[in-house]
Formats: C-alpha cells, structure tokens, sequence
C-alpha cells in the first residue's frame, strides 16, 4: 500500500499496513523553520534557506526530500494567501535573516520594519503605509497578533464587519485549487487541504491579520465577552459564514472530487490546560448547529473527513464532535487534564480518528530524554493505532530550539514501531 491508501484505511478505522505519519499537512501539524533546518542537516539533505510557508507561526517547507527522509505519508494542500494576506504560494521568495540569525526565503510581499525594543512588524497585505498586523519580540520564535480594535459603538455593530474576509470564492481561487491539488495528487500521499472559510470564531483568526483595516470585533477578549454578551451577533455571523462556506465547497468539489481526503474545518480553541472555554452547553448552542451543517454536507456529498482542531482539555466535548460530525481530532493534547490517551482510544476510538497525541511537546519533547521520548512514543503509537483511526503527529507544532537528539528519538521510535 502506499502512502495514500494507508491513510484511508486509517480514516476509516482500519488497520493500515503501517502507521501514517503527518508533519507539514496543515498549519497545526507543522514543524517551526528552525527545527526543518535542523532535521535537514540530521538527514544529510541540501543546506539550503528554508522556506516559510505559514510567517505567523514561521513554520517551514517540510520539502519532498525531507518527506521521503522522515518518511511522512501526508501532504497538505493550503491556500494561495497565508494569514498576513499575501501570497505564500504560486509567488516570488526573497531572501530573510531571523532574529535568531538563521537564513530563510519569505514570500515577495513580506515586508517589516522593526520597532525600537527590537521586535519585528509585519504588515497586512505587505503593505507598509498602513498600521502592522503582528509582532515578533526581539527574542520570540513567531508572532503574535496586533489588535485593531476600532472602538466599539454598540448601536451601529454590524456582523457585515466580521464577516469581511469571507465571501463567494472566485473563478481564480478555484483555478488554483484544482491546479494545486491536481499537482499534488502524483505524489502517492494521503492530502489533507485547508480550503478556508470555516473557522468558526478561531481567535488565531478574529483579530482580521490580513485586513489593511478590521471593523467589527476583533480583540480576542471582547470576543470571547461577545459570545455571552453578543450571542444573537455571532450567530449572525456563524449563520452566514456558514451558508458562504457550504456554497464554496460545492464549487470546488466540483473541481476537485474527491481527490483530497480531509478537509482542514476549523481550529477553533475550547480547552485550557485544565478545563474548557466554554460550557457544553454552549458549545451546543452556539457552535455545534454550524458545525454540523457543514459536516453533513460534507459527508453528504463528498468522500472527504472532517478534521477539527482543538487545544486543551476538551474530553468532555468529544462527544459533541461527535455530534456536530468531526471525523478527526487534532492534535490530541494528552498532557492536559483528563486527556488520557487509554481513555480516549478506548471510549471514543471507534468515532473519532486522533490525528496527534503521538508525543507531548510542552514537556517531553523539548525537556525529555531521547529515551524519555522514544518510550512515550512507543506507548502513545500502541495506544492509539489499534484497529486504525491514529495518524502519527506530535501534540501540535514542533518549536523551534526542540534538541536534534529528542526529534530523531521520535522518528526512530515510529520506524521501530513500523518495523522499518
């Protein structure tokens, strides 16, 4: 079997040939740029700039080489303009030096200045006329949102404002998803795509960062205030999001069939490191109806599966996924409470694919041992890949500075427990 059809079986809760492996499918499963140089010069590959191919989080290229390398299954497919809205793909790439001195390739339009404390700004749309969208601190590995918030006149909110960057996808936008996906389709790798649209309130996404000027709410705060103050407001915005996202999914399935298998929905936050965001009830109110009509009509009309990414402590809204569609849970944060992997394999196994969890990177990848690691990793992969449903990743991205040695203790352990 290959990459590919490893990937099915495992979605569909049988057990594949062999584990598949993710790094570089989507924006939560990448690997920061330092660490693929690092891997790069481990694997004996071309020293070469790393491309940045997500600027907010500076995660890098996972490249064909460094997927044959690693031995990774999946491929992502990701949108033309990153989060900053200008291209990252299809676009010209110029030379970079980080603050932590490594040389790299951004795209043409990432233009910065930086500030007197020594932190670097980035601009919406690369344009350097109009105020920064985000700031990377002098010794900070990514960015992190400016908010813009205009002030807020209660009487005159109106959720057109929030709803500013969705919209009817154009003919050129489909041109380049049935080009990219097209391309992508020869490699023999499992696709997962981020066609956009559907982030339902994600906070990495509200304060607008590809908007030259955001209206409505966006300051993370007021928006979390907002779905208990505001609630009939952000169902209006859910509301149309929604009905936009299933209209847009219709044309580029269209274009594309089934040719990808998941379909990146939404990276909306509910859970803490020790409890959740929000109530299940409200989750049940406000987020799971929209949810779940995208989903349906997804499973209705298409052979993709649904992941859905959520940080935290979120046991107990597993089985709202569930109900609102979700096919995959990412990225599976074992280290939080109630999160325990025996528990979640066992009770919510035969629903959900776990796309993550492979290895705790707040503690035991960046601080454990090469033996700590492998160890846990041999235990999660035992865990979880019974009867399918597990895809290899860690507990989201892997940072920058994480030690070589814990990195090719992880991959060893997945080889060995593949029998490679």
């Amino acid at each position: 079997m290959n990459s590919r059809e490893n990937l099915k079986k495992t979605l569909n809760h049988q057990q594949p040939e062999r584990l598949v492996l993710d790094f570089g499918g989507t924006g939560v499963t990448g690997i920061h740029c330092l660490s693929v140089k690092n891997l790069r010069s481990y694997y004996g590959l071309e020293d070469r700039p790393v491309k940045v191919v997500e600027p907010f989080q500076m995660l890098g290229e996972v490249d064909r080489d460094l997927r044959q390398a690693m031995g990774i299954d999946v491929i992502g497919a990701y949108g033309k303009n990153n989060m900053f809205g200008f291209a990252n793909n299809e676009c010209d790439w110029k030379p970079f030096t980080s603050n932590w001195g490594q040389e790299l390739l951004v795209p043409f339009d990432f233009n910065y200045s930086n500030a007197e404390d020594g932190s670097l700004l980035v601009y919406p749309t690369g344009d350097t006329t109009i105020p920064p969208t985000a700031r990377m601190p002098a010794t900070g590995y990514f960015f992190d949102a400016i908010i813009r918030q205009e002030p807020i006149d209660e009487e005159n909110l109106d959720p057109e404002d929030n709803l500013e960057e969705f919209g009817k996808i154009s003919s050129t936008t489909l041109d380049y998803w049935e080009r990219t996906v097209s391309q992508l389709s020869t490699s023999g790798k499992g696709i997962i795509a981020s066609l956009g649209g559907t982030a339902l309130g994600d906070i990495a996404l509200v304060p607008g960062m590809q908007l030259r000027r955001p209206k409505g709410i966006r300051d993370v705060a007021e928006w979390y205030m907002s779905t208990i103050m505001r609630p009939d407001y952000i169902h209006s915005i859910f509301e149309k999001q929604t009905e936009l996202a299933i209209e847009n999914f219709a044309k580029i399935y269209e274009r594309i069939g089934n040719s990808i298998d998941a379909v990146f929905i939404c990276g909306t936050d509910f859970g803490t490191q020790d409890s959740t965001f929000c109530s299940p009830d409200q989750f049940s109110e406000l987020y799971l109806p929209y949810y779940k009509r995208i989903n349906d009509w997804m499973h209705q009309n298409t052979e993709w599966k649904s992941f859905k990414h959520s940080c935290g402590a979120v046991e107990t809204f597993m089985p709202l996924f569930i109900e609102s569609g979700f096919d995959i849970i990412n990225p599976v944060q074992i280290n939080a409470k109630g999160m325990d992997p025996h528990h979640l394999k066992d009770t919510y196994g035969k629903d959900l694919v776990f796309w993550g969890g492979g290895v705790d990177t707040q503690k035991m990848l960046s601080f454990g041992t090469p033996a700590e690691v492998k160890k846990q990793v041999i235990e999660n992969c035992e865990i979880f890949s019974k009867d399918g449903g597990f895809v290899f990743n860690t507990v989201h991205n892997i940072q920058a500075n994480v030690p070589i040695e814990n990195l090719v203790a992880m991959m060893d352990a997945v080889a060995e427990f593949n029998g490679i």
